[in-house]
Formats: structure tokens, sequence, C-alpha cells
């Protein structure tokens, strides 16, 4: 499996990190309706679109509030790199959609 944010950016809110305990659990890392998404396990590649993930040390809000941060993310800069037709808004609700059309 590809690696997932929690993984690069070492942030420590997946199920059973270092910060978990202090910070809470991350969103994406437990979002099951984004699992596979550009290969990652639940919303690991798709933080950009999660509201309520960690970034410079601060819990953030929606995508769009989040947004320009993202743009400047190493994390995301890659994923755009690796997979440019797919990484976006558009991409992710389609994957969302379509998972949630199988459940």
């Amino acid at each position: 499996m590809a690696t997932n944010c929690w993984e690069f950016k070492k942030c420590g809110r997946e199920p059973g990190g270092a910060k978990e305990a202090e910070l809470g659990t991350c969103p994406a890392a437990t979002l099951t309706l984004a699992d596979g998404f550009l290969g990652g396990k639940n919303g690991g590649r798709a933080c950009a679109y999660v509201a309520g993930t960690l970034c410079g040390g601060t819990v953030q809000g929606t995508h769009l509030d989040k947004a320009k941060k993202c743009e400047a993310c190493d994390f995301f800069v890659q994923l755009r790199k690796d997979h440019p037709a797919d990484c976006s808004a558009i991409g992710f609700m389609k994957h969302a959609k379509s998972a949630m059309a199988k459940r």
C-alpha cells in the first residue's frame, strides 16, 4: 500500500499514534469512505479533502479553509505529481461516490 499522510508527515494522530491521546485521532486516518483513494488506507491520501487534519501543529478546518496550505504541502505536491488526473476534489468525490454505491 502507498504511503499515507500520517506516515509521511509523522503527525502521530493515526490510531495508536504517539500524539493520538493529546491531539485526537485524525479524521483522515479513520475515513473508510476514502479507503483506496490514490492507493492509500482510509483517507491517508485524501487528507487535503478532509476537515480536521493537522498541519503545522494546528488542527485545520474544511477543505476550502485549508486549500492554500495544502497546495504548498510537500505530501500533497507529491500526490499531484504521482496522480495528476485523479488528485483533485473532483477525483476524491468520484471515489467517495463509488464507495458509497458499493455499501
